[in-house]
């Protein structure tokens, strides 16, 4: 009988060590706690491909469907001023002509639904440049060459902003933003030495902006890798230009090296908000500290990695970025919204690791699964000790309480199984509340069988070119799962989430 014992107690914590480890956290809430307020930094604003593409059916029903979702109010678009837009020409005697005619399509389609511009000056139209072959390498070959002439370059932005009062009016057009240019410090310039050239652009530009009416706001530098904020604005103290907004760029794989101009690793869910936190203190310790900062591009990724973008790491890594970076910046602009974009060309197949929240044909990705959760977050956030939680009061004196699982992105992107996340256990998140008698609570999820398209996209054996009948199967495979209700006992609730899992908690 004792051998038996023994033989069963020896088969048992071997059941028990195949089984995947067990993480537990418990998060205690005060429901009568006020909080701080929590404004929706990171739904204020998306990115997206250039202008042109806006005219683009696709393009606005992915629009549409993302101001549906969270609500967003400003989008940025590279390329307004770029020769397939047709906005500006020389006549025979070398004088400016103008056409508005595609750009008054472009701003009328995004306010017609809901978004208001955020203008990104660029890139150079040819007729205009100092060197018309100055091309960059993206597919579309835009003009990042310096302009030829600054008096025709301040005319082209004075009629520019003219037109837009006039058609929109000026109580219209100030609650848009004017950005100089993108990321002047890497190839999408062509001025030699980069910033002290960029920053002759900027004067220009933004003297001219202000000549049209004071009202219009204008900022940059829209440096990549969270770069020469500081510099920019103590040479707009210097030269007394006007300066509105400061704005910058950081993706999660840029490097401390680039960054930060040390040698070491920074994980990919630390970098941004580590960047942003050096952007917000040089702001704060210039002659403008009070000046508003927006983070006017940042993912995961700046590189194509299915395993990134496309996949449910989304959803840990963009709750977590939202709880670290909470109070450093005014607005975070998620590059980008839509897979509506063509800087390496044609979009040859959906998943591909694109930008976007809505893969080709309005495919909805895991990361737009997360915006849909986290816009549920409420305005007053809840003091928790915690790196994986983010407590928020609605305003309706509800309770919304986000939960993650990170886990580093892994694989090949090809696949999203269980066994990708090396050895990370599933957590387990005992919240207590305190102050409310609540009974039972609402749960959404995201993870690797909760709004993850990609798990489909596998089972399809990852075509290339989706039939019609695969896309209409992928866009209900990748739809926001249903909730579940779940009861609080003694004021307690348990969730369970898997690794890269992200949950949305609703105790109303």
């Amino acid at each position: 009988m004792r051998r038996w014992i023994q033989s069963l107690s020896v088969l048992v914590l071997a059941i028990a060590a195949s089984m995947p480890a067990q993480d537990f956290e418990q998060v205690v809430i005060n429901a009568r706690d006020q909080g701080t307020p929590l404004p929706h930094f990171w739904e204020e604003m998306f990115g997206s491909g250039r202008a042109i593409l806006t005219l683009r059916d696709s393009y606005r029903e992915d629009l549409r469907t993302v101001k549906k979702a969270t609500g967003f109010t400003y989008v940025r678009p590279h390329g307004i001023f770029m020769d397939e837009i047709g906005l500006f020409d020389l006549d025979a005697q070398g004088k400016p002509v103008y056409n508005f005619s595609y750009i008054d399509q472009i701003y009328d389609g995004l306010l017609e639904n809901g978004v208001k511009p955020f203008v990104e000056l660029s890139f150079m139209p040819k007729k205009l440049a100092a060197d018309p072959n100055q091309l960059h390498a993206f597919w579309y070959k835009q003009n990042i060459s310096p302009p030829k002439d600054y008096t025709l370059w301040d005319d082209m932005i004075r009629a520019f902003a003219r037109h837009l009062v006039a058609r929109y009016g000026i109580d219209e057009v100030a609650t848009w933003y004017f950005e100089v240019w993108n990321e002047p410090n890497l190839d999408f310039w062509g001025g030699k030495p980069s910033m002290p050239t960029y920053y002759e652009l900027y004067d220009h530009t933004a003297r001219a902006l202000k000549g049209v009416n004071d009202r219009i706001r204008v900022g940059g530098p829209s440096t990549a890798q969270a770069a020469y904020a500081g510099e920019f604005l103590a040479h707009c103290k210097q030269a007394n230009v006007p300066v509105d907004f400061v704005s910058s760029h950081v993706y999660a794989n840029d490097t401390a090296k680039d960054v930060f101009k040390t040698e070491e690793r920074i994980p990919r869910d630390s970098m941004v908000c580590r960047a942003v936190s050096k952007v917000h203190n040089e702001i704060a310790a210039s002659a403008y500290p009070d000046i508003p900062f927006i983070l006017s591009e940042y993912n995961a990724s700046y590189a194509n990695e299915p395993n990134v973008t496309d996949s449910i790491f989304m959803g840990p890594w963009l709750a977590d970025t939202i709880r670290q970076c909470d109070g450093l910046v005014d607005v975070m602009s998620y590059w980008t919204f839509s897979d509506v974009f063509e800087e390496q060309g044609v979009v040859k197949t959906p998943f591909y690791g694109g930008f976007g929240l809505l893969a080709e044909r309005g495919i909805p990705k895991p990361a737009f699964n997360a915006f849909v959760l986290l816009h549920k977050l409420g305005d007053r956030r809840l003091e928790l000790d915690s790196d994986d939680v983010l407590a928020t009061k609605t305003k309706s004196g509800g309770l919304a309480i986000a939960v993650w699982n990170y886990a580093p992105p892994a694989g090949t992107g090809a696949s999203y199984t269980q066994e990708t996340y090396d050895g990370v256990p599933e957590k387990t998140f005992e919240v207590v509340v305190k102050g409310r008698g609540a009974t039972s609570a609402t749960v959404w999820r995201v993870d690797v069988n909760h709004g993850n398209v990609v798990k489909a996209y596998d089972d399809m054996g990852r075509p290339a070119t989706p039939t019609q009948a695969q896309i209409v199967a992928l866009k209900k495979a990748g739809a926001l799962a249903p909730p579940e209700r779940l009861a609080l006992r003694g004021g307690k609730l348990t969730v369970h989430v898997p690794a890269q899992g992200l949950a949305l908690v609703e105790i109303r």
